[in-house]
């Protein structure tokens, strides 16, 4: 009987395994195919850009140089109001919203055109604060983030009640792999606090 039961937990360890490689296999396609698809986006009258790493000498790491970058090119096709995101890691001499905005003041964007965001910890946050900062709902948000990134953070946006298209910054290609398959555990997290309701 014991041995029975053993074997019966055995079982139900490996199928509970097997649903949850299926399932991550699922998102990492999806991470895949929705950082491809995405939709033009219109006119809009406001850019959010999100963090990411500041180096210790307090310049932005190539991931968040590439996003600023996206972020001015967007901007000169279009001058509107940009509002840039991230607040301070531990090991940050910065909040990175105010690097970020600092790097796009230095390369011509008019102070009255930028705003810095720096108290969020994630994209939702991110996301949140910026628009408390604008004082504002703003009609169409253009969300300027890394390839791999810029689906969720869209879906995120549009929870939040906004009106949002992207514009993908891309990554180094030796982290294509590591990248995308922490996204799809963030993709993981996202479901789970839609299921729970969090």
């Amino acid at each position: 009987m014991k041995h029975t039961v053993f074997h019966r937990l055995i079982l139900l360890g490996l199928t509970a395994a097997g649903l949850f490689a299926l399932l991550y296999l699922c998102l990492f396609a999806w991470v895949c195919y929705a950082e491809s698809h995405l939709e033009p986006a219109p006119e809009t009258d406001v850019i959010i850009v999100l963090g990411a790493q500041v180096k210790a000498d307090g310049t932005p790491s190539v991931q968040l140089e590439y996003r600023l970058e996206t972020a001015l090119e967007a901007y000169r096709q279009q001058p509107q109001t940009i509002v840039c995101c991230g607040g301070q890691a531990g090991s940050e001499p910065a909040p990175e919203g105010r690097v970020m905005a600092d790097w796009l003041i230095a390369r011509g964007v008019p102070e009255t055109d930028v705003l810095a965001e720096t108290a969020s910890g994630d994209t939702r946050e991110n996301i949140r604060n910026a628009v408390s900062l604008l004082g504002r709902t703003p009609e169409r948000v253009l969300i300027v983030t890394s390839d791999y990134h810029v689906a969720r953070a869209l879906q995120i946006a549009r929870d939040q009640g906004l009106q949002a298209w992207g514009r993908s910054a891309p990554t180094l290609p030796e982290y294509w792999l590591k990248n995308r398959a922490r996204e799809a555990l963030g993709w993981g997290k996202y479901l789970l606090n839609r299921i729970t309701g969090r």
